[in-house]
């Protein structure tokens, strides 16, 4: 099953593999719940959530709902109000995610972007801004909840930045495709070690 939040982009595959879809207009982190318990009490082996960014900045998201309860409220303070309503209904969101995981194989995307950094030059103590390089577009520390996270670039090169399975940590791997897939199914399955590979930098 896949949860498309990518208006229809889905569909544009549905000659390569067979799948069925639940295509999310609106992103509140509730209907993407329901979605997965949809996909459970259905049996669906493989849940795919492309894209999970949409939870967190899209329209009806933990953003803007945090933005709705702060303008509802008396002091329009963020940090309280805004915050004290949104944050539990991501942490759910998360949770939901985990123990779908826990039962079902589970894929999850995440729109990326630039990050930078403030800080002081050293030599004339000005303030100037500084790319540190890509991060997902969902709440800081989203990556940690998962066993298995890479960064897939517009050459179709995937850099493996987190890995529960050492056979796969930090590894480069262009194009990948269905031997990967095989490859983690077959650690996720038989309880034996993958075999070590070797470990590539990543392009220029």
């Amino acid at each position: 099953l896949l949860i498309d939040t990518e208006h229809r982009s889905a569909s544009l595959y549905a000659d390569e593999f067979e799948f069925d879809v639940i295509e999310l207009q609106s992103f509140s982190p509730k209907l993407y719940t329901e979605a997965m318990d949809l996909a459970e009490a259905n049996d669906y082996a493989v849940v795919i959530i492309d894209s999970a960014s949409h939870a967190w900045a899209g329209k009806d998201g933990v953003l803007e709902f945090k933005d709705q309860v702060t303008a509802r409220s008396r002091t329009h303070d963020a940090f309280g109000a805004g915050w004290r309503e949104a944050s539990p209904l991501h942490n759910a969101f998360v949770e939901r995610m985990l123990s779908l995981s826990e039962r079902r194989h589970l894929i999850v995307t995440l729109r990326s972007k630039m990050a930078y950094v403030q800080e002081e030059d050293e030599k004339t103590g000005k303030t100037r801004i500084r790319k540190v390089g890509m991060q997902p577009v969902q709440r800081e520390g989203i990556e940690y909840e998962f066993s298995l996270v890479g960064d897939l670039d517009l050459e179709n090169v995937l850099v493996v930045t987190k890995s529960r399975c050492q056979a796969l940590n930090k590894v480069v791997i262009p194009t990948p495709g269905p031997q990967l897939a095989r490859d983690i199914l077959a650690w996720l399955t038989d309880g034996a070690p993958m075999p070590e590979l070797p470990a590539t930098p990543p392009p220029p």
